[in-house]
């Protein structure tokens, strides 16, 4: 059995005879002397096979290529002193060889794993179990499961009690498309994979566990992005008799512990923000507030103006809003605002209107139009110096939020406004409880029915319904959501009537939890902050796919095993499935 960890090899070790084994990082032939650069999980320690001491190994150790897997066998000496490596932990020492035994040799290899190249992502995933062997993917792979530990660790010593839930359930259809598991014994009935363990946890309150908590494997058929996968993990969790000031400081320790645990880093207290306060700053509901760049409003100043592209906006009841960008405008040419005007148009925006400040004046389209008086008030409201740029944009408050909110992302990328290795947490609290689907021209849950209301005398009124919900942001990504549950099955009924979900549906879809509210439920609240967000910003990259093993493409196919695939005629007969191909 493997003993010694190859980067862990040190002064300390010198003179003993150890058996090392990995894979040949790098080979390099000196003639009668071979330098071997020996990987394993660890990391690296240099072997050394030397033609005086080794006789018929020597011709083996002349065989030898990239990501052979050997063992090799000798004494641990100081290297010489102008050859020592600094900048490896290992780097004072080396393995004198006197035995060499391959254990496998290895093909050409379709890329070079010791080196940690921009790749194809399809042949990168194709030989995913040869990119993984990358000490990058390592190291990520590595503190995912240090950052898993250490959220055990916490919540086991606070009075959390693990419990696996089900992984074949029922379809509850809420957000996300389900992913659907045909049963053969029950030919035509579906299981679901769960989009969360919601249901389930909440009846673990009912059953009276108190404090429950899961490294929950959830799965959302739903369109990949960089930060998304089809399956991912959560570290579930849900308390009985608490609020929300119990949830957030649970979180919020369990996530200094994390933190520190990994990073060696002590975090401050998280601040805290309303949706509404962070709607109006950042135009959006997970600000990443690493850089300020904040929403500025001009709906009052240009209320009466005379140019009718703003004024029209605030008779309907719109806003403006505007971003300045602080000592840059130089970097900014006509043609590169009206591409940012066509960035905005993507979010319902219908332009971009624009000012620069220059040599103590406005410039641009608007400024010969506006007013001497607005454009003073700006200035003074603004606090407009020289080399100062002015994005405005006047429209409903959803459609300014939305494109202002996301080109400030955008020219904080381009302009390098963002700080690395900054860990920036945020709490965000009393969203609304409703929204519009204009494509179902209905009210919906925000977040979903089982959340209570702030204060129930408003949920007849829709855009005035406040849900006891909240969300974690982590440098401008949705880490957790959570809320106060609503255990109580009256006001249950009453959201289910605001939602227009009628008795037989509700029973249908959450029956056994509504029946299971009719026996003592207890007042609970809960969260889940995911393992993948989570790990991708502590490893400081923005793909989720560096943080999983085996992940998923944007068309959610894994290329290594050849997933998803057509099954046999015989199985699909045993599940009474026939399968429609689209003409």
């Amino acid at each position: 059995m493997k003993k010694q960890e190859n980067g862990k090899i040190g002064e300390q070790d010198v003179g003993k005879e150890l058996t090392l084994y990995g894979w040949v990082n790098k080979r390099r032939d000196m003639g009668g002397v071979i330098f071997v650069d020996l990987r394993d999980r660890s990391g690296i320690c240099q072997v050394v096979f030397n033609r005086a001491f080794l006789k018929s190994d020597f011709r083996l150790a002349e065989s030898l290529k990239n990501e052979y897997c050997i063992s090799v066998t000798g004494k641990i000496i100081l290297r010489d002193p102008e050859q020592m490596n600094p900048n490896i932990p290992t780097g004072t020492v080396e393995l004198m060889v006197d035995h060499l035994e391959i254990l496998s040799e290895c093909d050409i290899l379709p890329f070079n794993v010791y080196e940690d190249q921009k790749l194809n992502e399809e042949v990168a995933l194709k030989y995913r179990y040869l990119d993984l062997r990358k000490e990058r993917l390592q190291k990520n792979i590595l503190l995912r499961h240090q950052v898993i530990t250490a959220a055990r660790e916490f919540l086991n010593q606070n009075g959390f009690i693990e419990i696996e839930t089900p992984i074949l359930c029922k379809s509850t259809p809420e957000g996300a498309r389900d992913y659907l598991v045909p049963s053969r014994i029950n030919k035509g009935s579906f299981y679901a994979l769960p989009q969360s363990p919601q249901i389930f946890k909440q009846l673990l309150m009912v059953s009276g566990f108190e404090k429950y908590y899961q490294i929950a494997k959830c799965f959302r058929d739903e369109d990949l992005r960089s930060d998304r996968q089809p399956e991912f993990t959560q570290i579930d969790l849900e308390m009985s008799f608490a609020d929300e000031e119990d949830v957030w400081n649970i979180t919020e320790n369990m996530m200094k512990y994390i933190v520190k645990k990994t990073k060696n880093i002590t975090l401050k207290d998280f601040p805290r923000m309303s949706y509404f306060e962070a709607m109006d700053r950042y135009g959006s509901d997970k600000p990443d507030t690493r850089f300020e760049m904040e929403l500025e409003d001009l709906t009052e100043i240009l209320k009466d103006t005379k140019m009718n592209v703003f004024r029209n906006v605030i008779e309907q009841g719109g806003i403006i809003k505007c971003l300045v960008v602080r000592g840059n405008a130089d970097k900014y040419s006509r043609t590169d605002v009206e591409h940012l005007t066509d960035f905005v148009r993507i979010y319902g925006a219908k332009g971009l209107a624009w000012l620069k400040y220059e040599s103590d004046d406005f410039t641009g389209v608007i400024a010969k139009n506006l007013e001497d008086e607005k454009l003073a008030l700006m200035k003074a409201k603004l606090n407009i110096s020289n080399n100062d740029l002015v994005l405005i944009v006047a429209d409903t408050p959803q459609i300014v939020y939305a494109s202002l909110g996301a080109l400030r992302l955008k020219i904080a990328k381009y302009l390098d406004l963002i700080p690395k290795d900054t860990l920036n947490f945020l709490w965000i609290y009393d969203f609304p409880f409703f929204e519009y689907s204009e494509t179902e021209k209905r009210w919906k849950a925000e977040h979903n029915p089982f959340t209570a209301v702030k204060n129930w005398d408003t949920l007849k009124d829709p855009e005035k319904c406040i849900s006891r919900s909240y969300d974690l942001v982590l440098n401008g990504y949705e880490l957790a959501s959570g809320g106060v549950r609503n255990h109580s099955k009256k006001h249950l009924q009453e959201v289910f009537d605001a939602l227009s979900i009628s008795k037989e549906e509700a029973e249908a879809r959450f029956g056994f939890l509504l029946d299971a509210f009719s026996y003592g439920p207890p007042p609970h609240a809960g969260i889940a902050p995911g393992v993948e967000r989570l790990v991708m910003i502590l490893a400081n990259t923005e793909d989720i796919k560096d943080v999983v093993a085996f992940p998923k493409t944007q068309s959610a196919s894994d290329l290594m095993s050849a997933s998803p695939s057509e099954v046999s005629d015989s199985q699909l007969k045993e599940l009474g499935i026939k399968v429609v191909k689209e003409e």
